[in-house]
Formats: structure tokens, C-alpha cells, sequence
């Protein structure tokens, strides 16, 4: 069988007077078009992969947005012997960079989707442009990341004698929460808000630390004020949809099936993929330490979920 090589890689884009428009990159090794794409680091998680060797092949900081269709090809690697690249690629919208090009890439070119599709080399490719076209038409592609995460894997309760608030998260959720860091940073996450108990706090903390961002406590997303009155986290995530930005929400496995159900709300009718996943999530309470990405168009009573990922970890 052969080895499977783990790719990830965005479909960058904009609209100006001109409608919309995706970058394309060229590489001289191969003279071809495509979309900036690379190897995942050891170690390393799908979407930082697809935000980082996006900046590294373009200079341009992306926001990841909608997943698009992933690609499977066939490579032979330096001995010969074949694999199987598999490409998993996003949306992304442009947040920042000079646009320099640093690696591998001698020219980034800013294409309407009909020029894009004949230019691009591999018929594969035009997959991804096709289902961007589409989220684009249907009003589906300017979006907002609202990221719900259970706290990571945290110290037993039998095992600590404390305030059950109090209780830190053991080894392996440390290192869960530093991995969630950059997952968060590719989603353009900027505002954190978290139950009070220490085991969730400390699942952002990382990314607060790395990028200077202010943790808010809210009593509502806690295990005691989720028994005390199960209505108020519910209004809780209702103020983060009205308000529409990227944020991230920790809690804890009581409280996060009520705010997933809500945002089922917003998702499709019974056969939309994206509402089986959230029905999934919620049975599931989510994992310790998953990131779960609802992809929001609209905020407020116009919001609506069009999109779904799970992160585990």
C-alpha cells in the first residue's frame, strides 16, 4: 500500500470592483499553476499547515474560512517507491502580509475563477475552484469562525483533593492546549472566552500567551452556573453570534451539548452534512481537548452555520 503523505494548502481570495478573485501560485521547479500548498511538519496539525506554507509560498497571512475538497494523487518519493499525497485545502481570506514571495514560488497571480480554471495545470485543482465558485454564489464564503473546545484532559477528580474549580489540567492536556494554540491562530481566532475553572482557562491560556490575547471568564459557561441555570449559556453564545467576530468558547462536557444544539438552529434541514456533524459533536460532548468549527455567514438573527469541523486531538 502505498505511504500516505499528508499536504495541506488554501485557495486565497478576494472581491474588488472586479468580482472575485483567487491567487494562484508558480512554481519554476515544476513551471505549473496551483494553489499554495506543503508537507505538514512532524508534529503538526492540518490547518496551521495549510496557514503557514500559504505565508511561506506567498507572503500573505490568511484566515482560514470553509473547507474545500481535499485532493489525492499519486507521488514517488526520492527512493521510487510511490505514495499518496493527500491535499487538504480551506478558504481563506486575506489578513495581512506584504506579499513577498519567500519560498519556492516565483509569482502569485490574482485571477477571476474563469481565467483561474484555464490556467491551472491539474485537472484536480479545479475542484477546489469550483466549490469556492459555489460557496461564493450562495452567499457562503465570507464567514466567521465561532470555535467550541472542551477543556483539555485535566488532573482526576478523585485524585485531587481541591476545589473542583481549582483543578489543572495533567500532562497530556498541557500539551493539548499548546497544540490547540496555532489551530486557534489559523482560524484567525481573536477573541477567547472560557468558563472560570482552571482546566479551561488554562486550554487557552497558550494561545492568550502567544498572542497577546485577553482571556474572558464568564460564570454562565462553568459546570455551577450551567446547574444553577442552564438558560444563561445559551444567552451567553447567543451575544457572541449577535456580535459576529471569531472567537473561541471553552467549557465543559455538561454544558457544551446545549450549545451546540443551539447552533443546530442554524444549520441546514435534516439532510445538510454540516447539522449530522454538530448532532455528532453534541452526542459526543465533544472530546477533552477538541476544537470543534462552526463557520458562521451573517451574525444575529441572519446567522447561520455552513460549514463544520471537528479538530481532535
Amino acid at each position: 500500500m502505498p505511504t500516505s503523505i499528508p499536504a495541506a494548502g488554501t485557495l486565497p481570495w478576494r472581491v474588488s470592483e472586479h468580482g472575485l478573485q483567487v491567487a494562484m501560485v508558480h512554481r519554476p521547479r515544476y513551471d505549473d499553476w496551483s494553489w499554495a500548498k506543503g508537507k505538514l511538519d512532524p508534529g503538526e496539525e492540518w490547518a496551521p499547515a495549510a496557514a503557514r506554507e500559504t505565508y511561506e509560498e506567498t507572503g500573505l497571512v490568511v484566515r482560514l474560512g470553509v473547507p474545500l475538497p481535499e485532493a489525492r494523487y499519486t507521488v514517488l518519493a526520492r527512493d521510487g517507491s510511490p505514495g499518496e499525497k493527500v491535499v487538504r485545502y480551506w478558504a481563506a481570506e486575506v489578513v495581512g502580509g506584504d506579499g513577498r514571495l519567500v519560498n519556492e514560488i516565483d509569482d502569485v497571480a490574482w485571477l477571476d475563477p474563469r481565467t483561474a480554471h484555464d490556467r491551472l495545470d491539474y485537472a484536480r485543482d479545479r475542484e477546489q475552484l469550483r466549490a469556492l465558485v459555489r460557496h461564493h454564489q450562495g452567499g457562503m464564503l465570507r464567514t466567521w469562525p465561532l470555535m467550541l473546545v472542551r477543556h483539555a484532559h485535566a488532573v482526576a477528580r478523585s485524585a485531587w483533593t481541591g476545589e473542583d474549580r481549582l483543578r489543572p489540567l495533567d500532562e497530556a492536556g498541557r500539551a493539548r492546549a499548546e497544540a490547540l494554540a496555532p489551530v486557534l491562530a489559523a482560524y484567525g481566532v481573536r477573541r477567547l472566552v472560557s468558563s472560570p475553572s482552571v482546566r479551561c482557562t488554562a486550554t487557552l491560556a497558550p494561545h492568550a500567551a502567544a498572542f497577546g490575547r485577553r482571556l474572558r471568564e464568564r460564570e454562565a459557561l462553568s459546570e455551577e452556573g450551567y446547574a444553577a441555570d442552564p438558560t444563561a449559556a445559551v444567552l451567553r453564545l447567543q451575544k457572541i453570534i449577535d456580535r459576529g467576530r471569531p472567537v473561541a468558547v471553552c467549557s465543559h462536557g455538561p454544558v457544551l451539548p446545549a450549545l451546540v444544539d443551539a447552533l443546530i438552529g442554524l444549520a441546514g434541514g435534516a439532510a445538510d452534512p454540516h447539522r449530522d456533524r454538530l448532532v455528532e459533536a453534541a452526542a459526543d460532548r465533544l472530546a477533552k481537548g477538541e476544537a470543534l468549527v462552526c463557520h458562521v455567514a451573517g451574525a444575529g438573527a441572519d446567522a447561520r452555520v455552513v460549514a463544520v469541523e471537528r479538530h481532535l486531538p
